[in-house]
């Protein structure tokens, strides 16, 4: 398995862990998980506590687009798995700042619903995340301002209007948003 995708993994497995316990789990805990699941490779450990930190701290954020995206589907109706590739494909794509290719992250997102979720999961993660890679245009920044790439369109307009009537992040309570 590739370095990356291993990290992705241990990555959906910590969200995955996060939105169904109710009770924050240590940071210290969280760290020795990643090493363990992935050897020691300490850049793959920042990797993987960098992606999980970036779905956490942006959840606020993502939870809303993904409500919107997904129509007919509420969050917590989604299969827990399904919900969390889904967070960590949208922080990806929208958010991460060592942003990858969307191929990539729609693929590596599919891959991950394929392997933890039901038959269903890798066409609904497939579609859900095309239709948020269509915000990708109008580029957040971490700061979460909203930076326009050249390709963007007229039609921007509408997809940075969406962006911006989403809420800052915090980071007070992450698990407040979850229901």
């Amino acid at each position: 398995m590739v370095r990356r995708s291993r990290a992705r993994e241990v990555v959906l497995q910590l969200l995955f862990q996060w939105d169904q316990n109710p009770t924050p789990v240590p940071r210290a805990a969280l760290e020795e998980f990643a090493r363990e699941r992935l050897l020691g490779d300490e850049a793959m450990v920042a990797y993987a506590l960098g992606l999980f930190d970036g779905v956490v701290a942006h959840q606020d954020r993502i939870d809303p687009l993904l409500s919107q995206t997904a129509t007919n589907w509420r969050l917590s109706r989604m299969m827990p798995v399904d919900r969390n590739v889904l967070r960590l494909g949208t922080y990806e794509l929208l958010f991460d700042p060592n942003g990858q290719p969307v191929e990539v992250v729609i693929n590596e997102a599919i891959e991950l619903s394929r392997r933890f979720g039901t038959e269903e999961s890798p066409a609904f993660v497939n579609g859900i995340l095309d239709k948020v890679a269509q915000l990708k245009s109008p580029r957040i920044s971490t700061s979460g301002e909203v930076a326009v790439t050249e390709h963007a369109a007229t039609s921007d307009a509408a997809k940075t209007a969406v962006i911006a009537q989403l809420p800052e992040p915090t980071v007070n309570n992450p698990h407040s948003a979850n229901s």
